[in-house]
């Protein structure tokens, strides 16, 4: 039985990031058992202290999410749950004001951006972005509505730092 969501905010599944204690060796992983490329590029972030291998498996994209440094927001995380996994789940949506107000609704909070320290929708390299600070069933929620090609233009343009 297929249920559909009746959640008019939702699109779909942006990307679904995991935390992991070494990217490289979980980009291994992938590569062996699902035929990622393995010369998948691993970037680093330095203003949210992360590196990450990005790629699409079945029409979704995938981030491995390594911290930089101890306590880091990936390395705090698997510490807390004692194991690496999915940590969250990014939901494009049309309208971010409006995905983000059914949320609080619904008795949802904001979280603060870990990169950013900015609470609610605020600009990131592909689109506005924000997170609850609920989770649903240990999985971070983030909302993002993805740039048209202009407003990425103009994003770019400002010559604001990727996170």
């Amino acid at each position: 039985m297929n249920v559909k969501s009746d959640n008019p905010n939702v699109k779909s599944i942006k990307h679904m990031a995991f935390a992991v204690s070494d990217a490289e060796k979980a980009l291994e992983a992938y590569a062996k058992f699902l035929h990622v490329p393995a010369d998948t590029e691993i970037t680093h972030f330095p203003k949210s202290g992360n590196k990450v291998a990005l790629f699409y498996l079945g029409g979704i994209e995938y981030q491995l999410c390594q911290s930089t440094e101890a306590g880091g927001r990936f390395d705090a995380w698997i510490k807390e749950r004692g194991a690496e996994g999915l940590h969250h789940i990014c939901y494009e949506v049309d309208d971010i004001d409006a995905a983000l107000a059914h949320a609080q609704e619904q008795g949802a909070s904001l979280r603060e951006c870990k990169a950013c320290k900015k609470f609610g929708s605020h600009a990131h390299p592909e689109g506005w972005v924000a997170f609850l600070d609920n989770d649903a069933g240990g999985i971070e929620i983030e909302f993002m509505q993805v740039y048209t090609p202009e407003q990425l233009a103009a994003y770019e343009k400002s010559g604001a730092e990727a996170v």
